[in-house]
């Protein structure tokens, strides 16, 4: 998953180098999960959801870049999938 704690050395790069955080609702990373299953019959984990997400919901800044997006899904409960509900 993505929850976590930070420890001091993880804070410190991210507030040296990272400029912008980008987030994504429980809804979009439904619906990426969703649209991926539809698409291209892949079906991902929540935490793999949530760039693609992101940039359905454009709370990531990329217009003119190229982007490359790593789905994995090793952590789905098939019987439990988000559209499903």
């Amino acid at each position: 998953g993505l929850r976590g704690a930070l420890s001091a050395r993880t804070l410190h790069a991210l507030r040296t180098y990272v400029t912008s955080i980008a987030t994504a609702s429980e809804e979009g990373i439904a619906r990426a999960m969703r649209m991926t299953w539809e698409r291209m019959k892949i079906i991902i984990e929540p935490s793999s959801a949530v760039p693609l997400a992101c940039l359905l919901e454009r709370t990531l800044d990329v217009a003119g870049k190229r982007v490359g997006i790593i789905l994995t899904g090793g952590n789905v409960d098939l019987d439990t999938l988000p559209w499903q509900r």
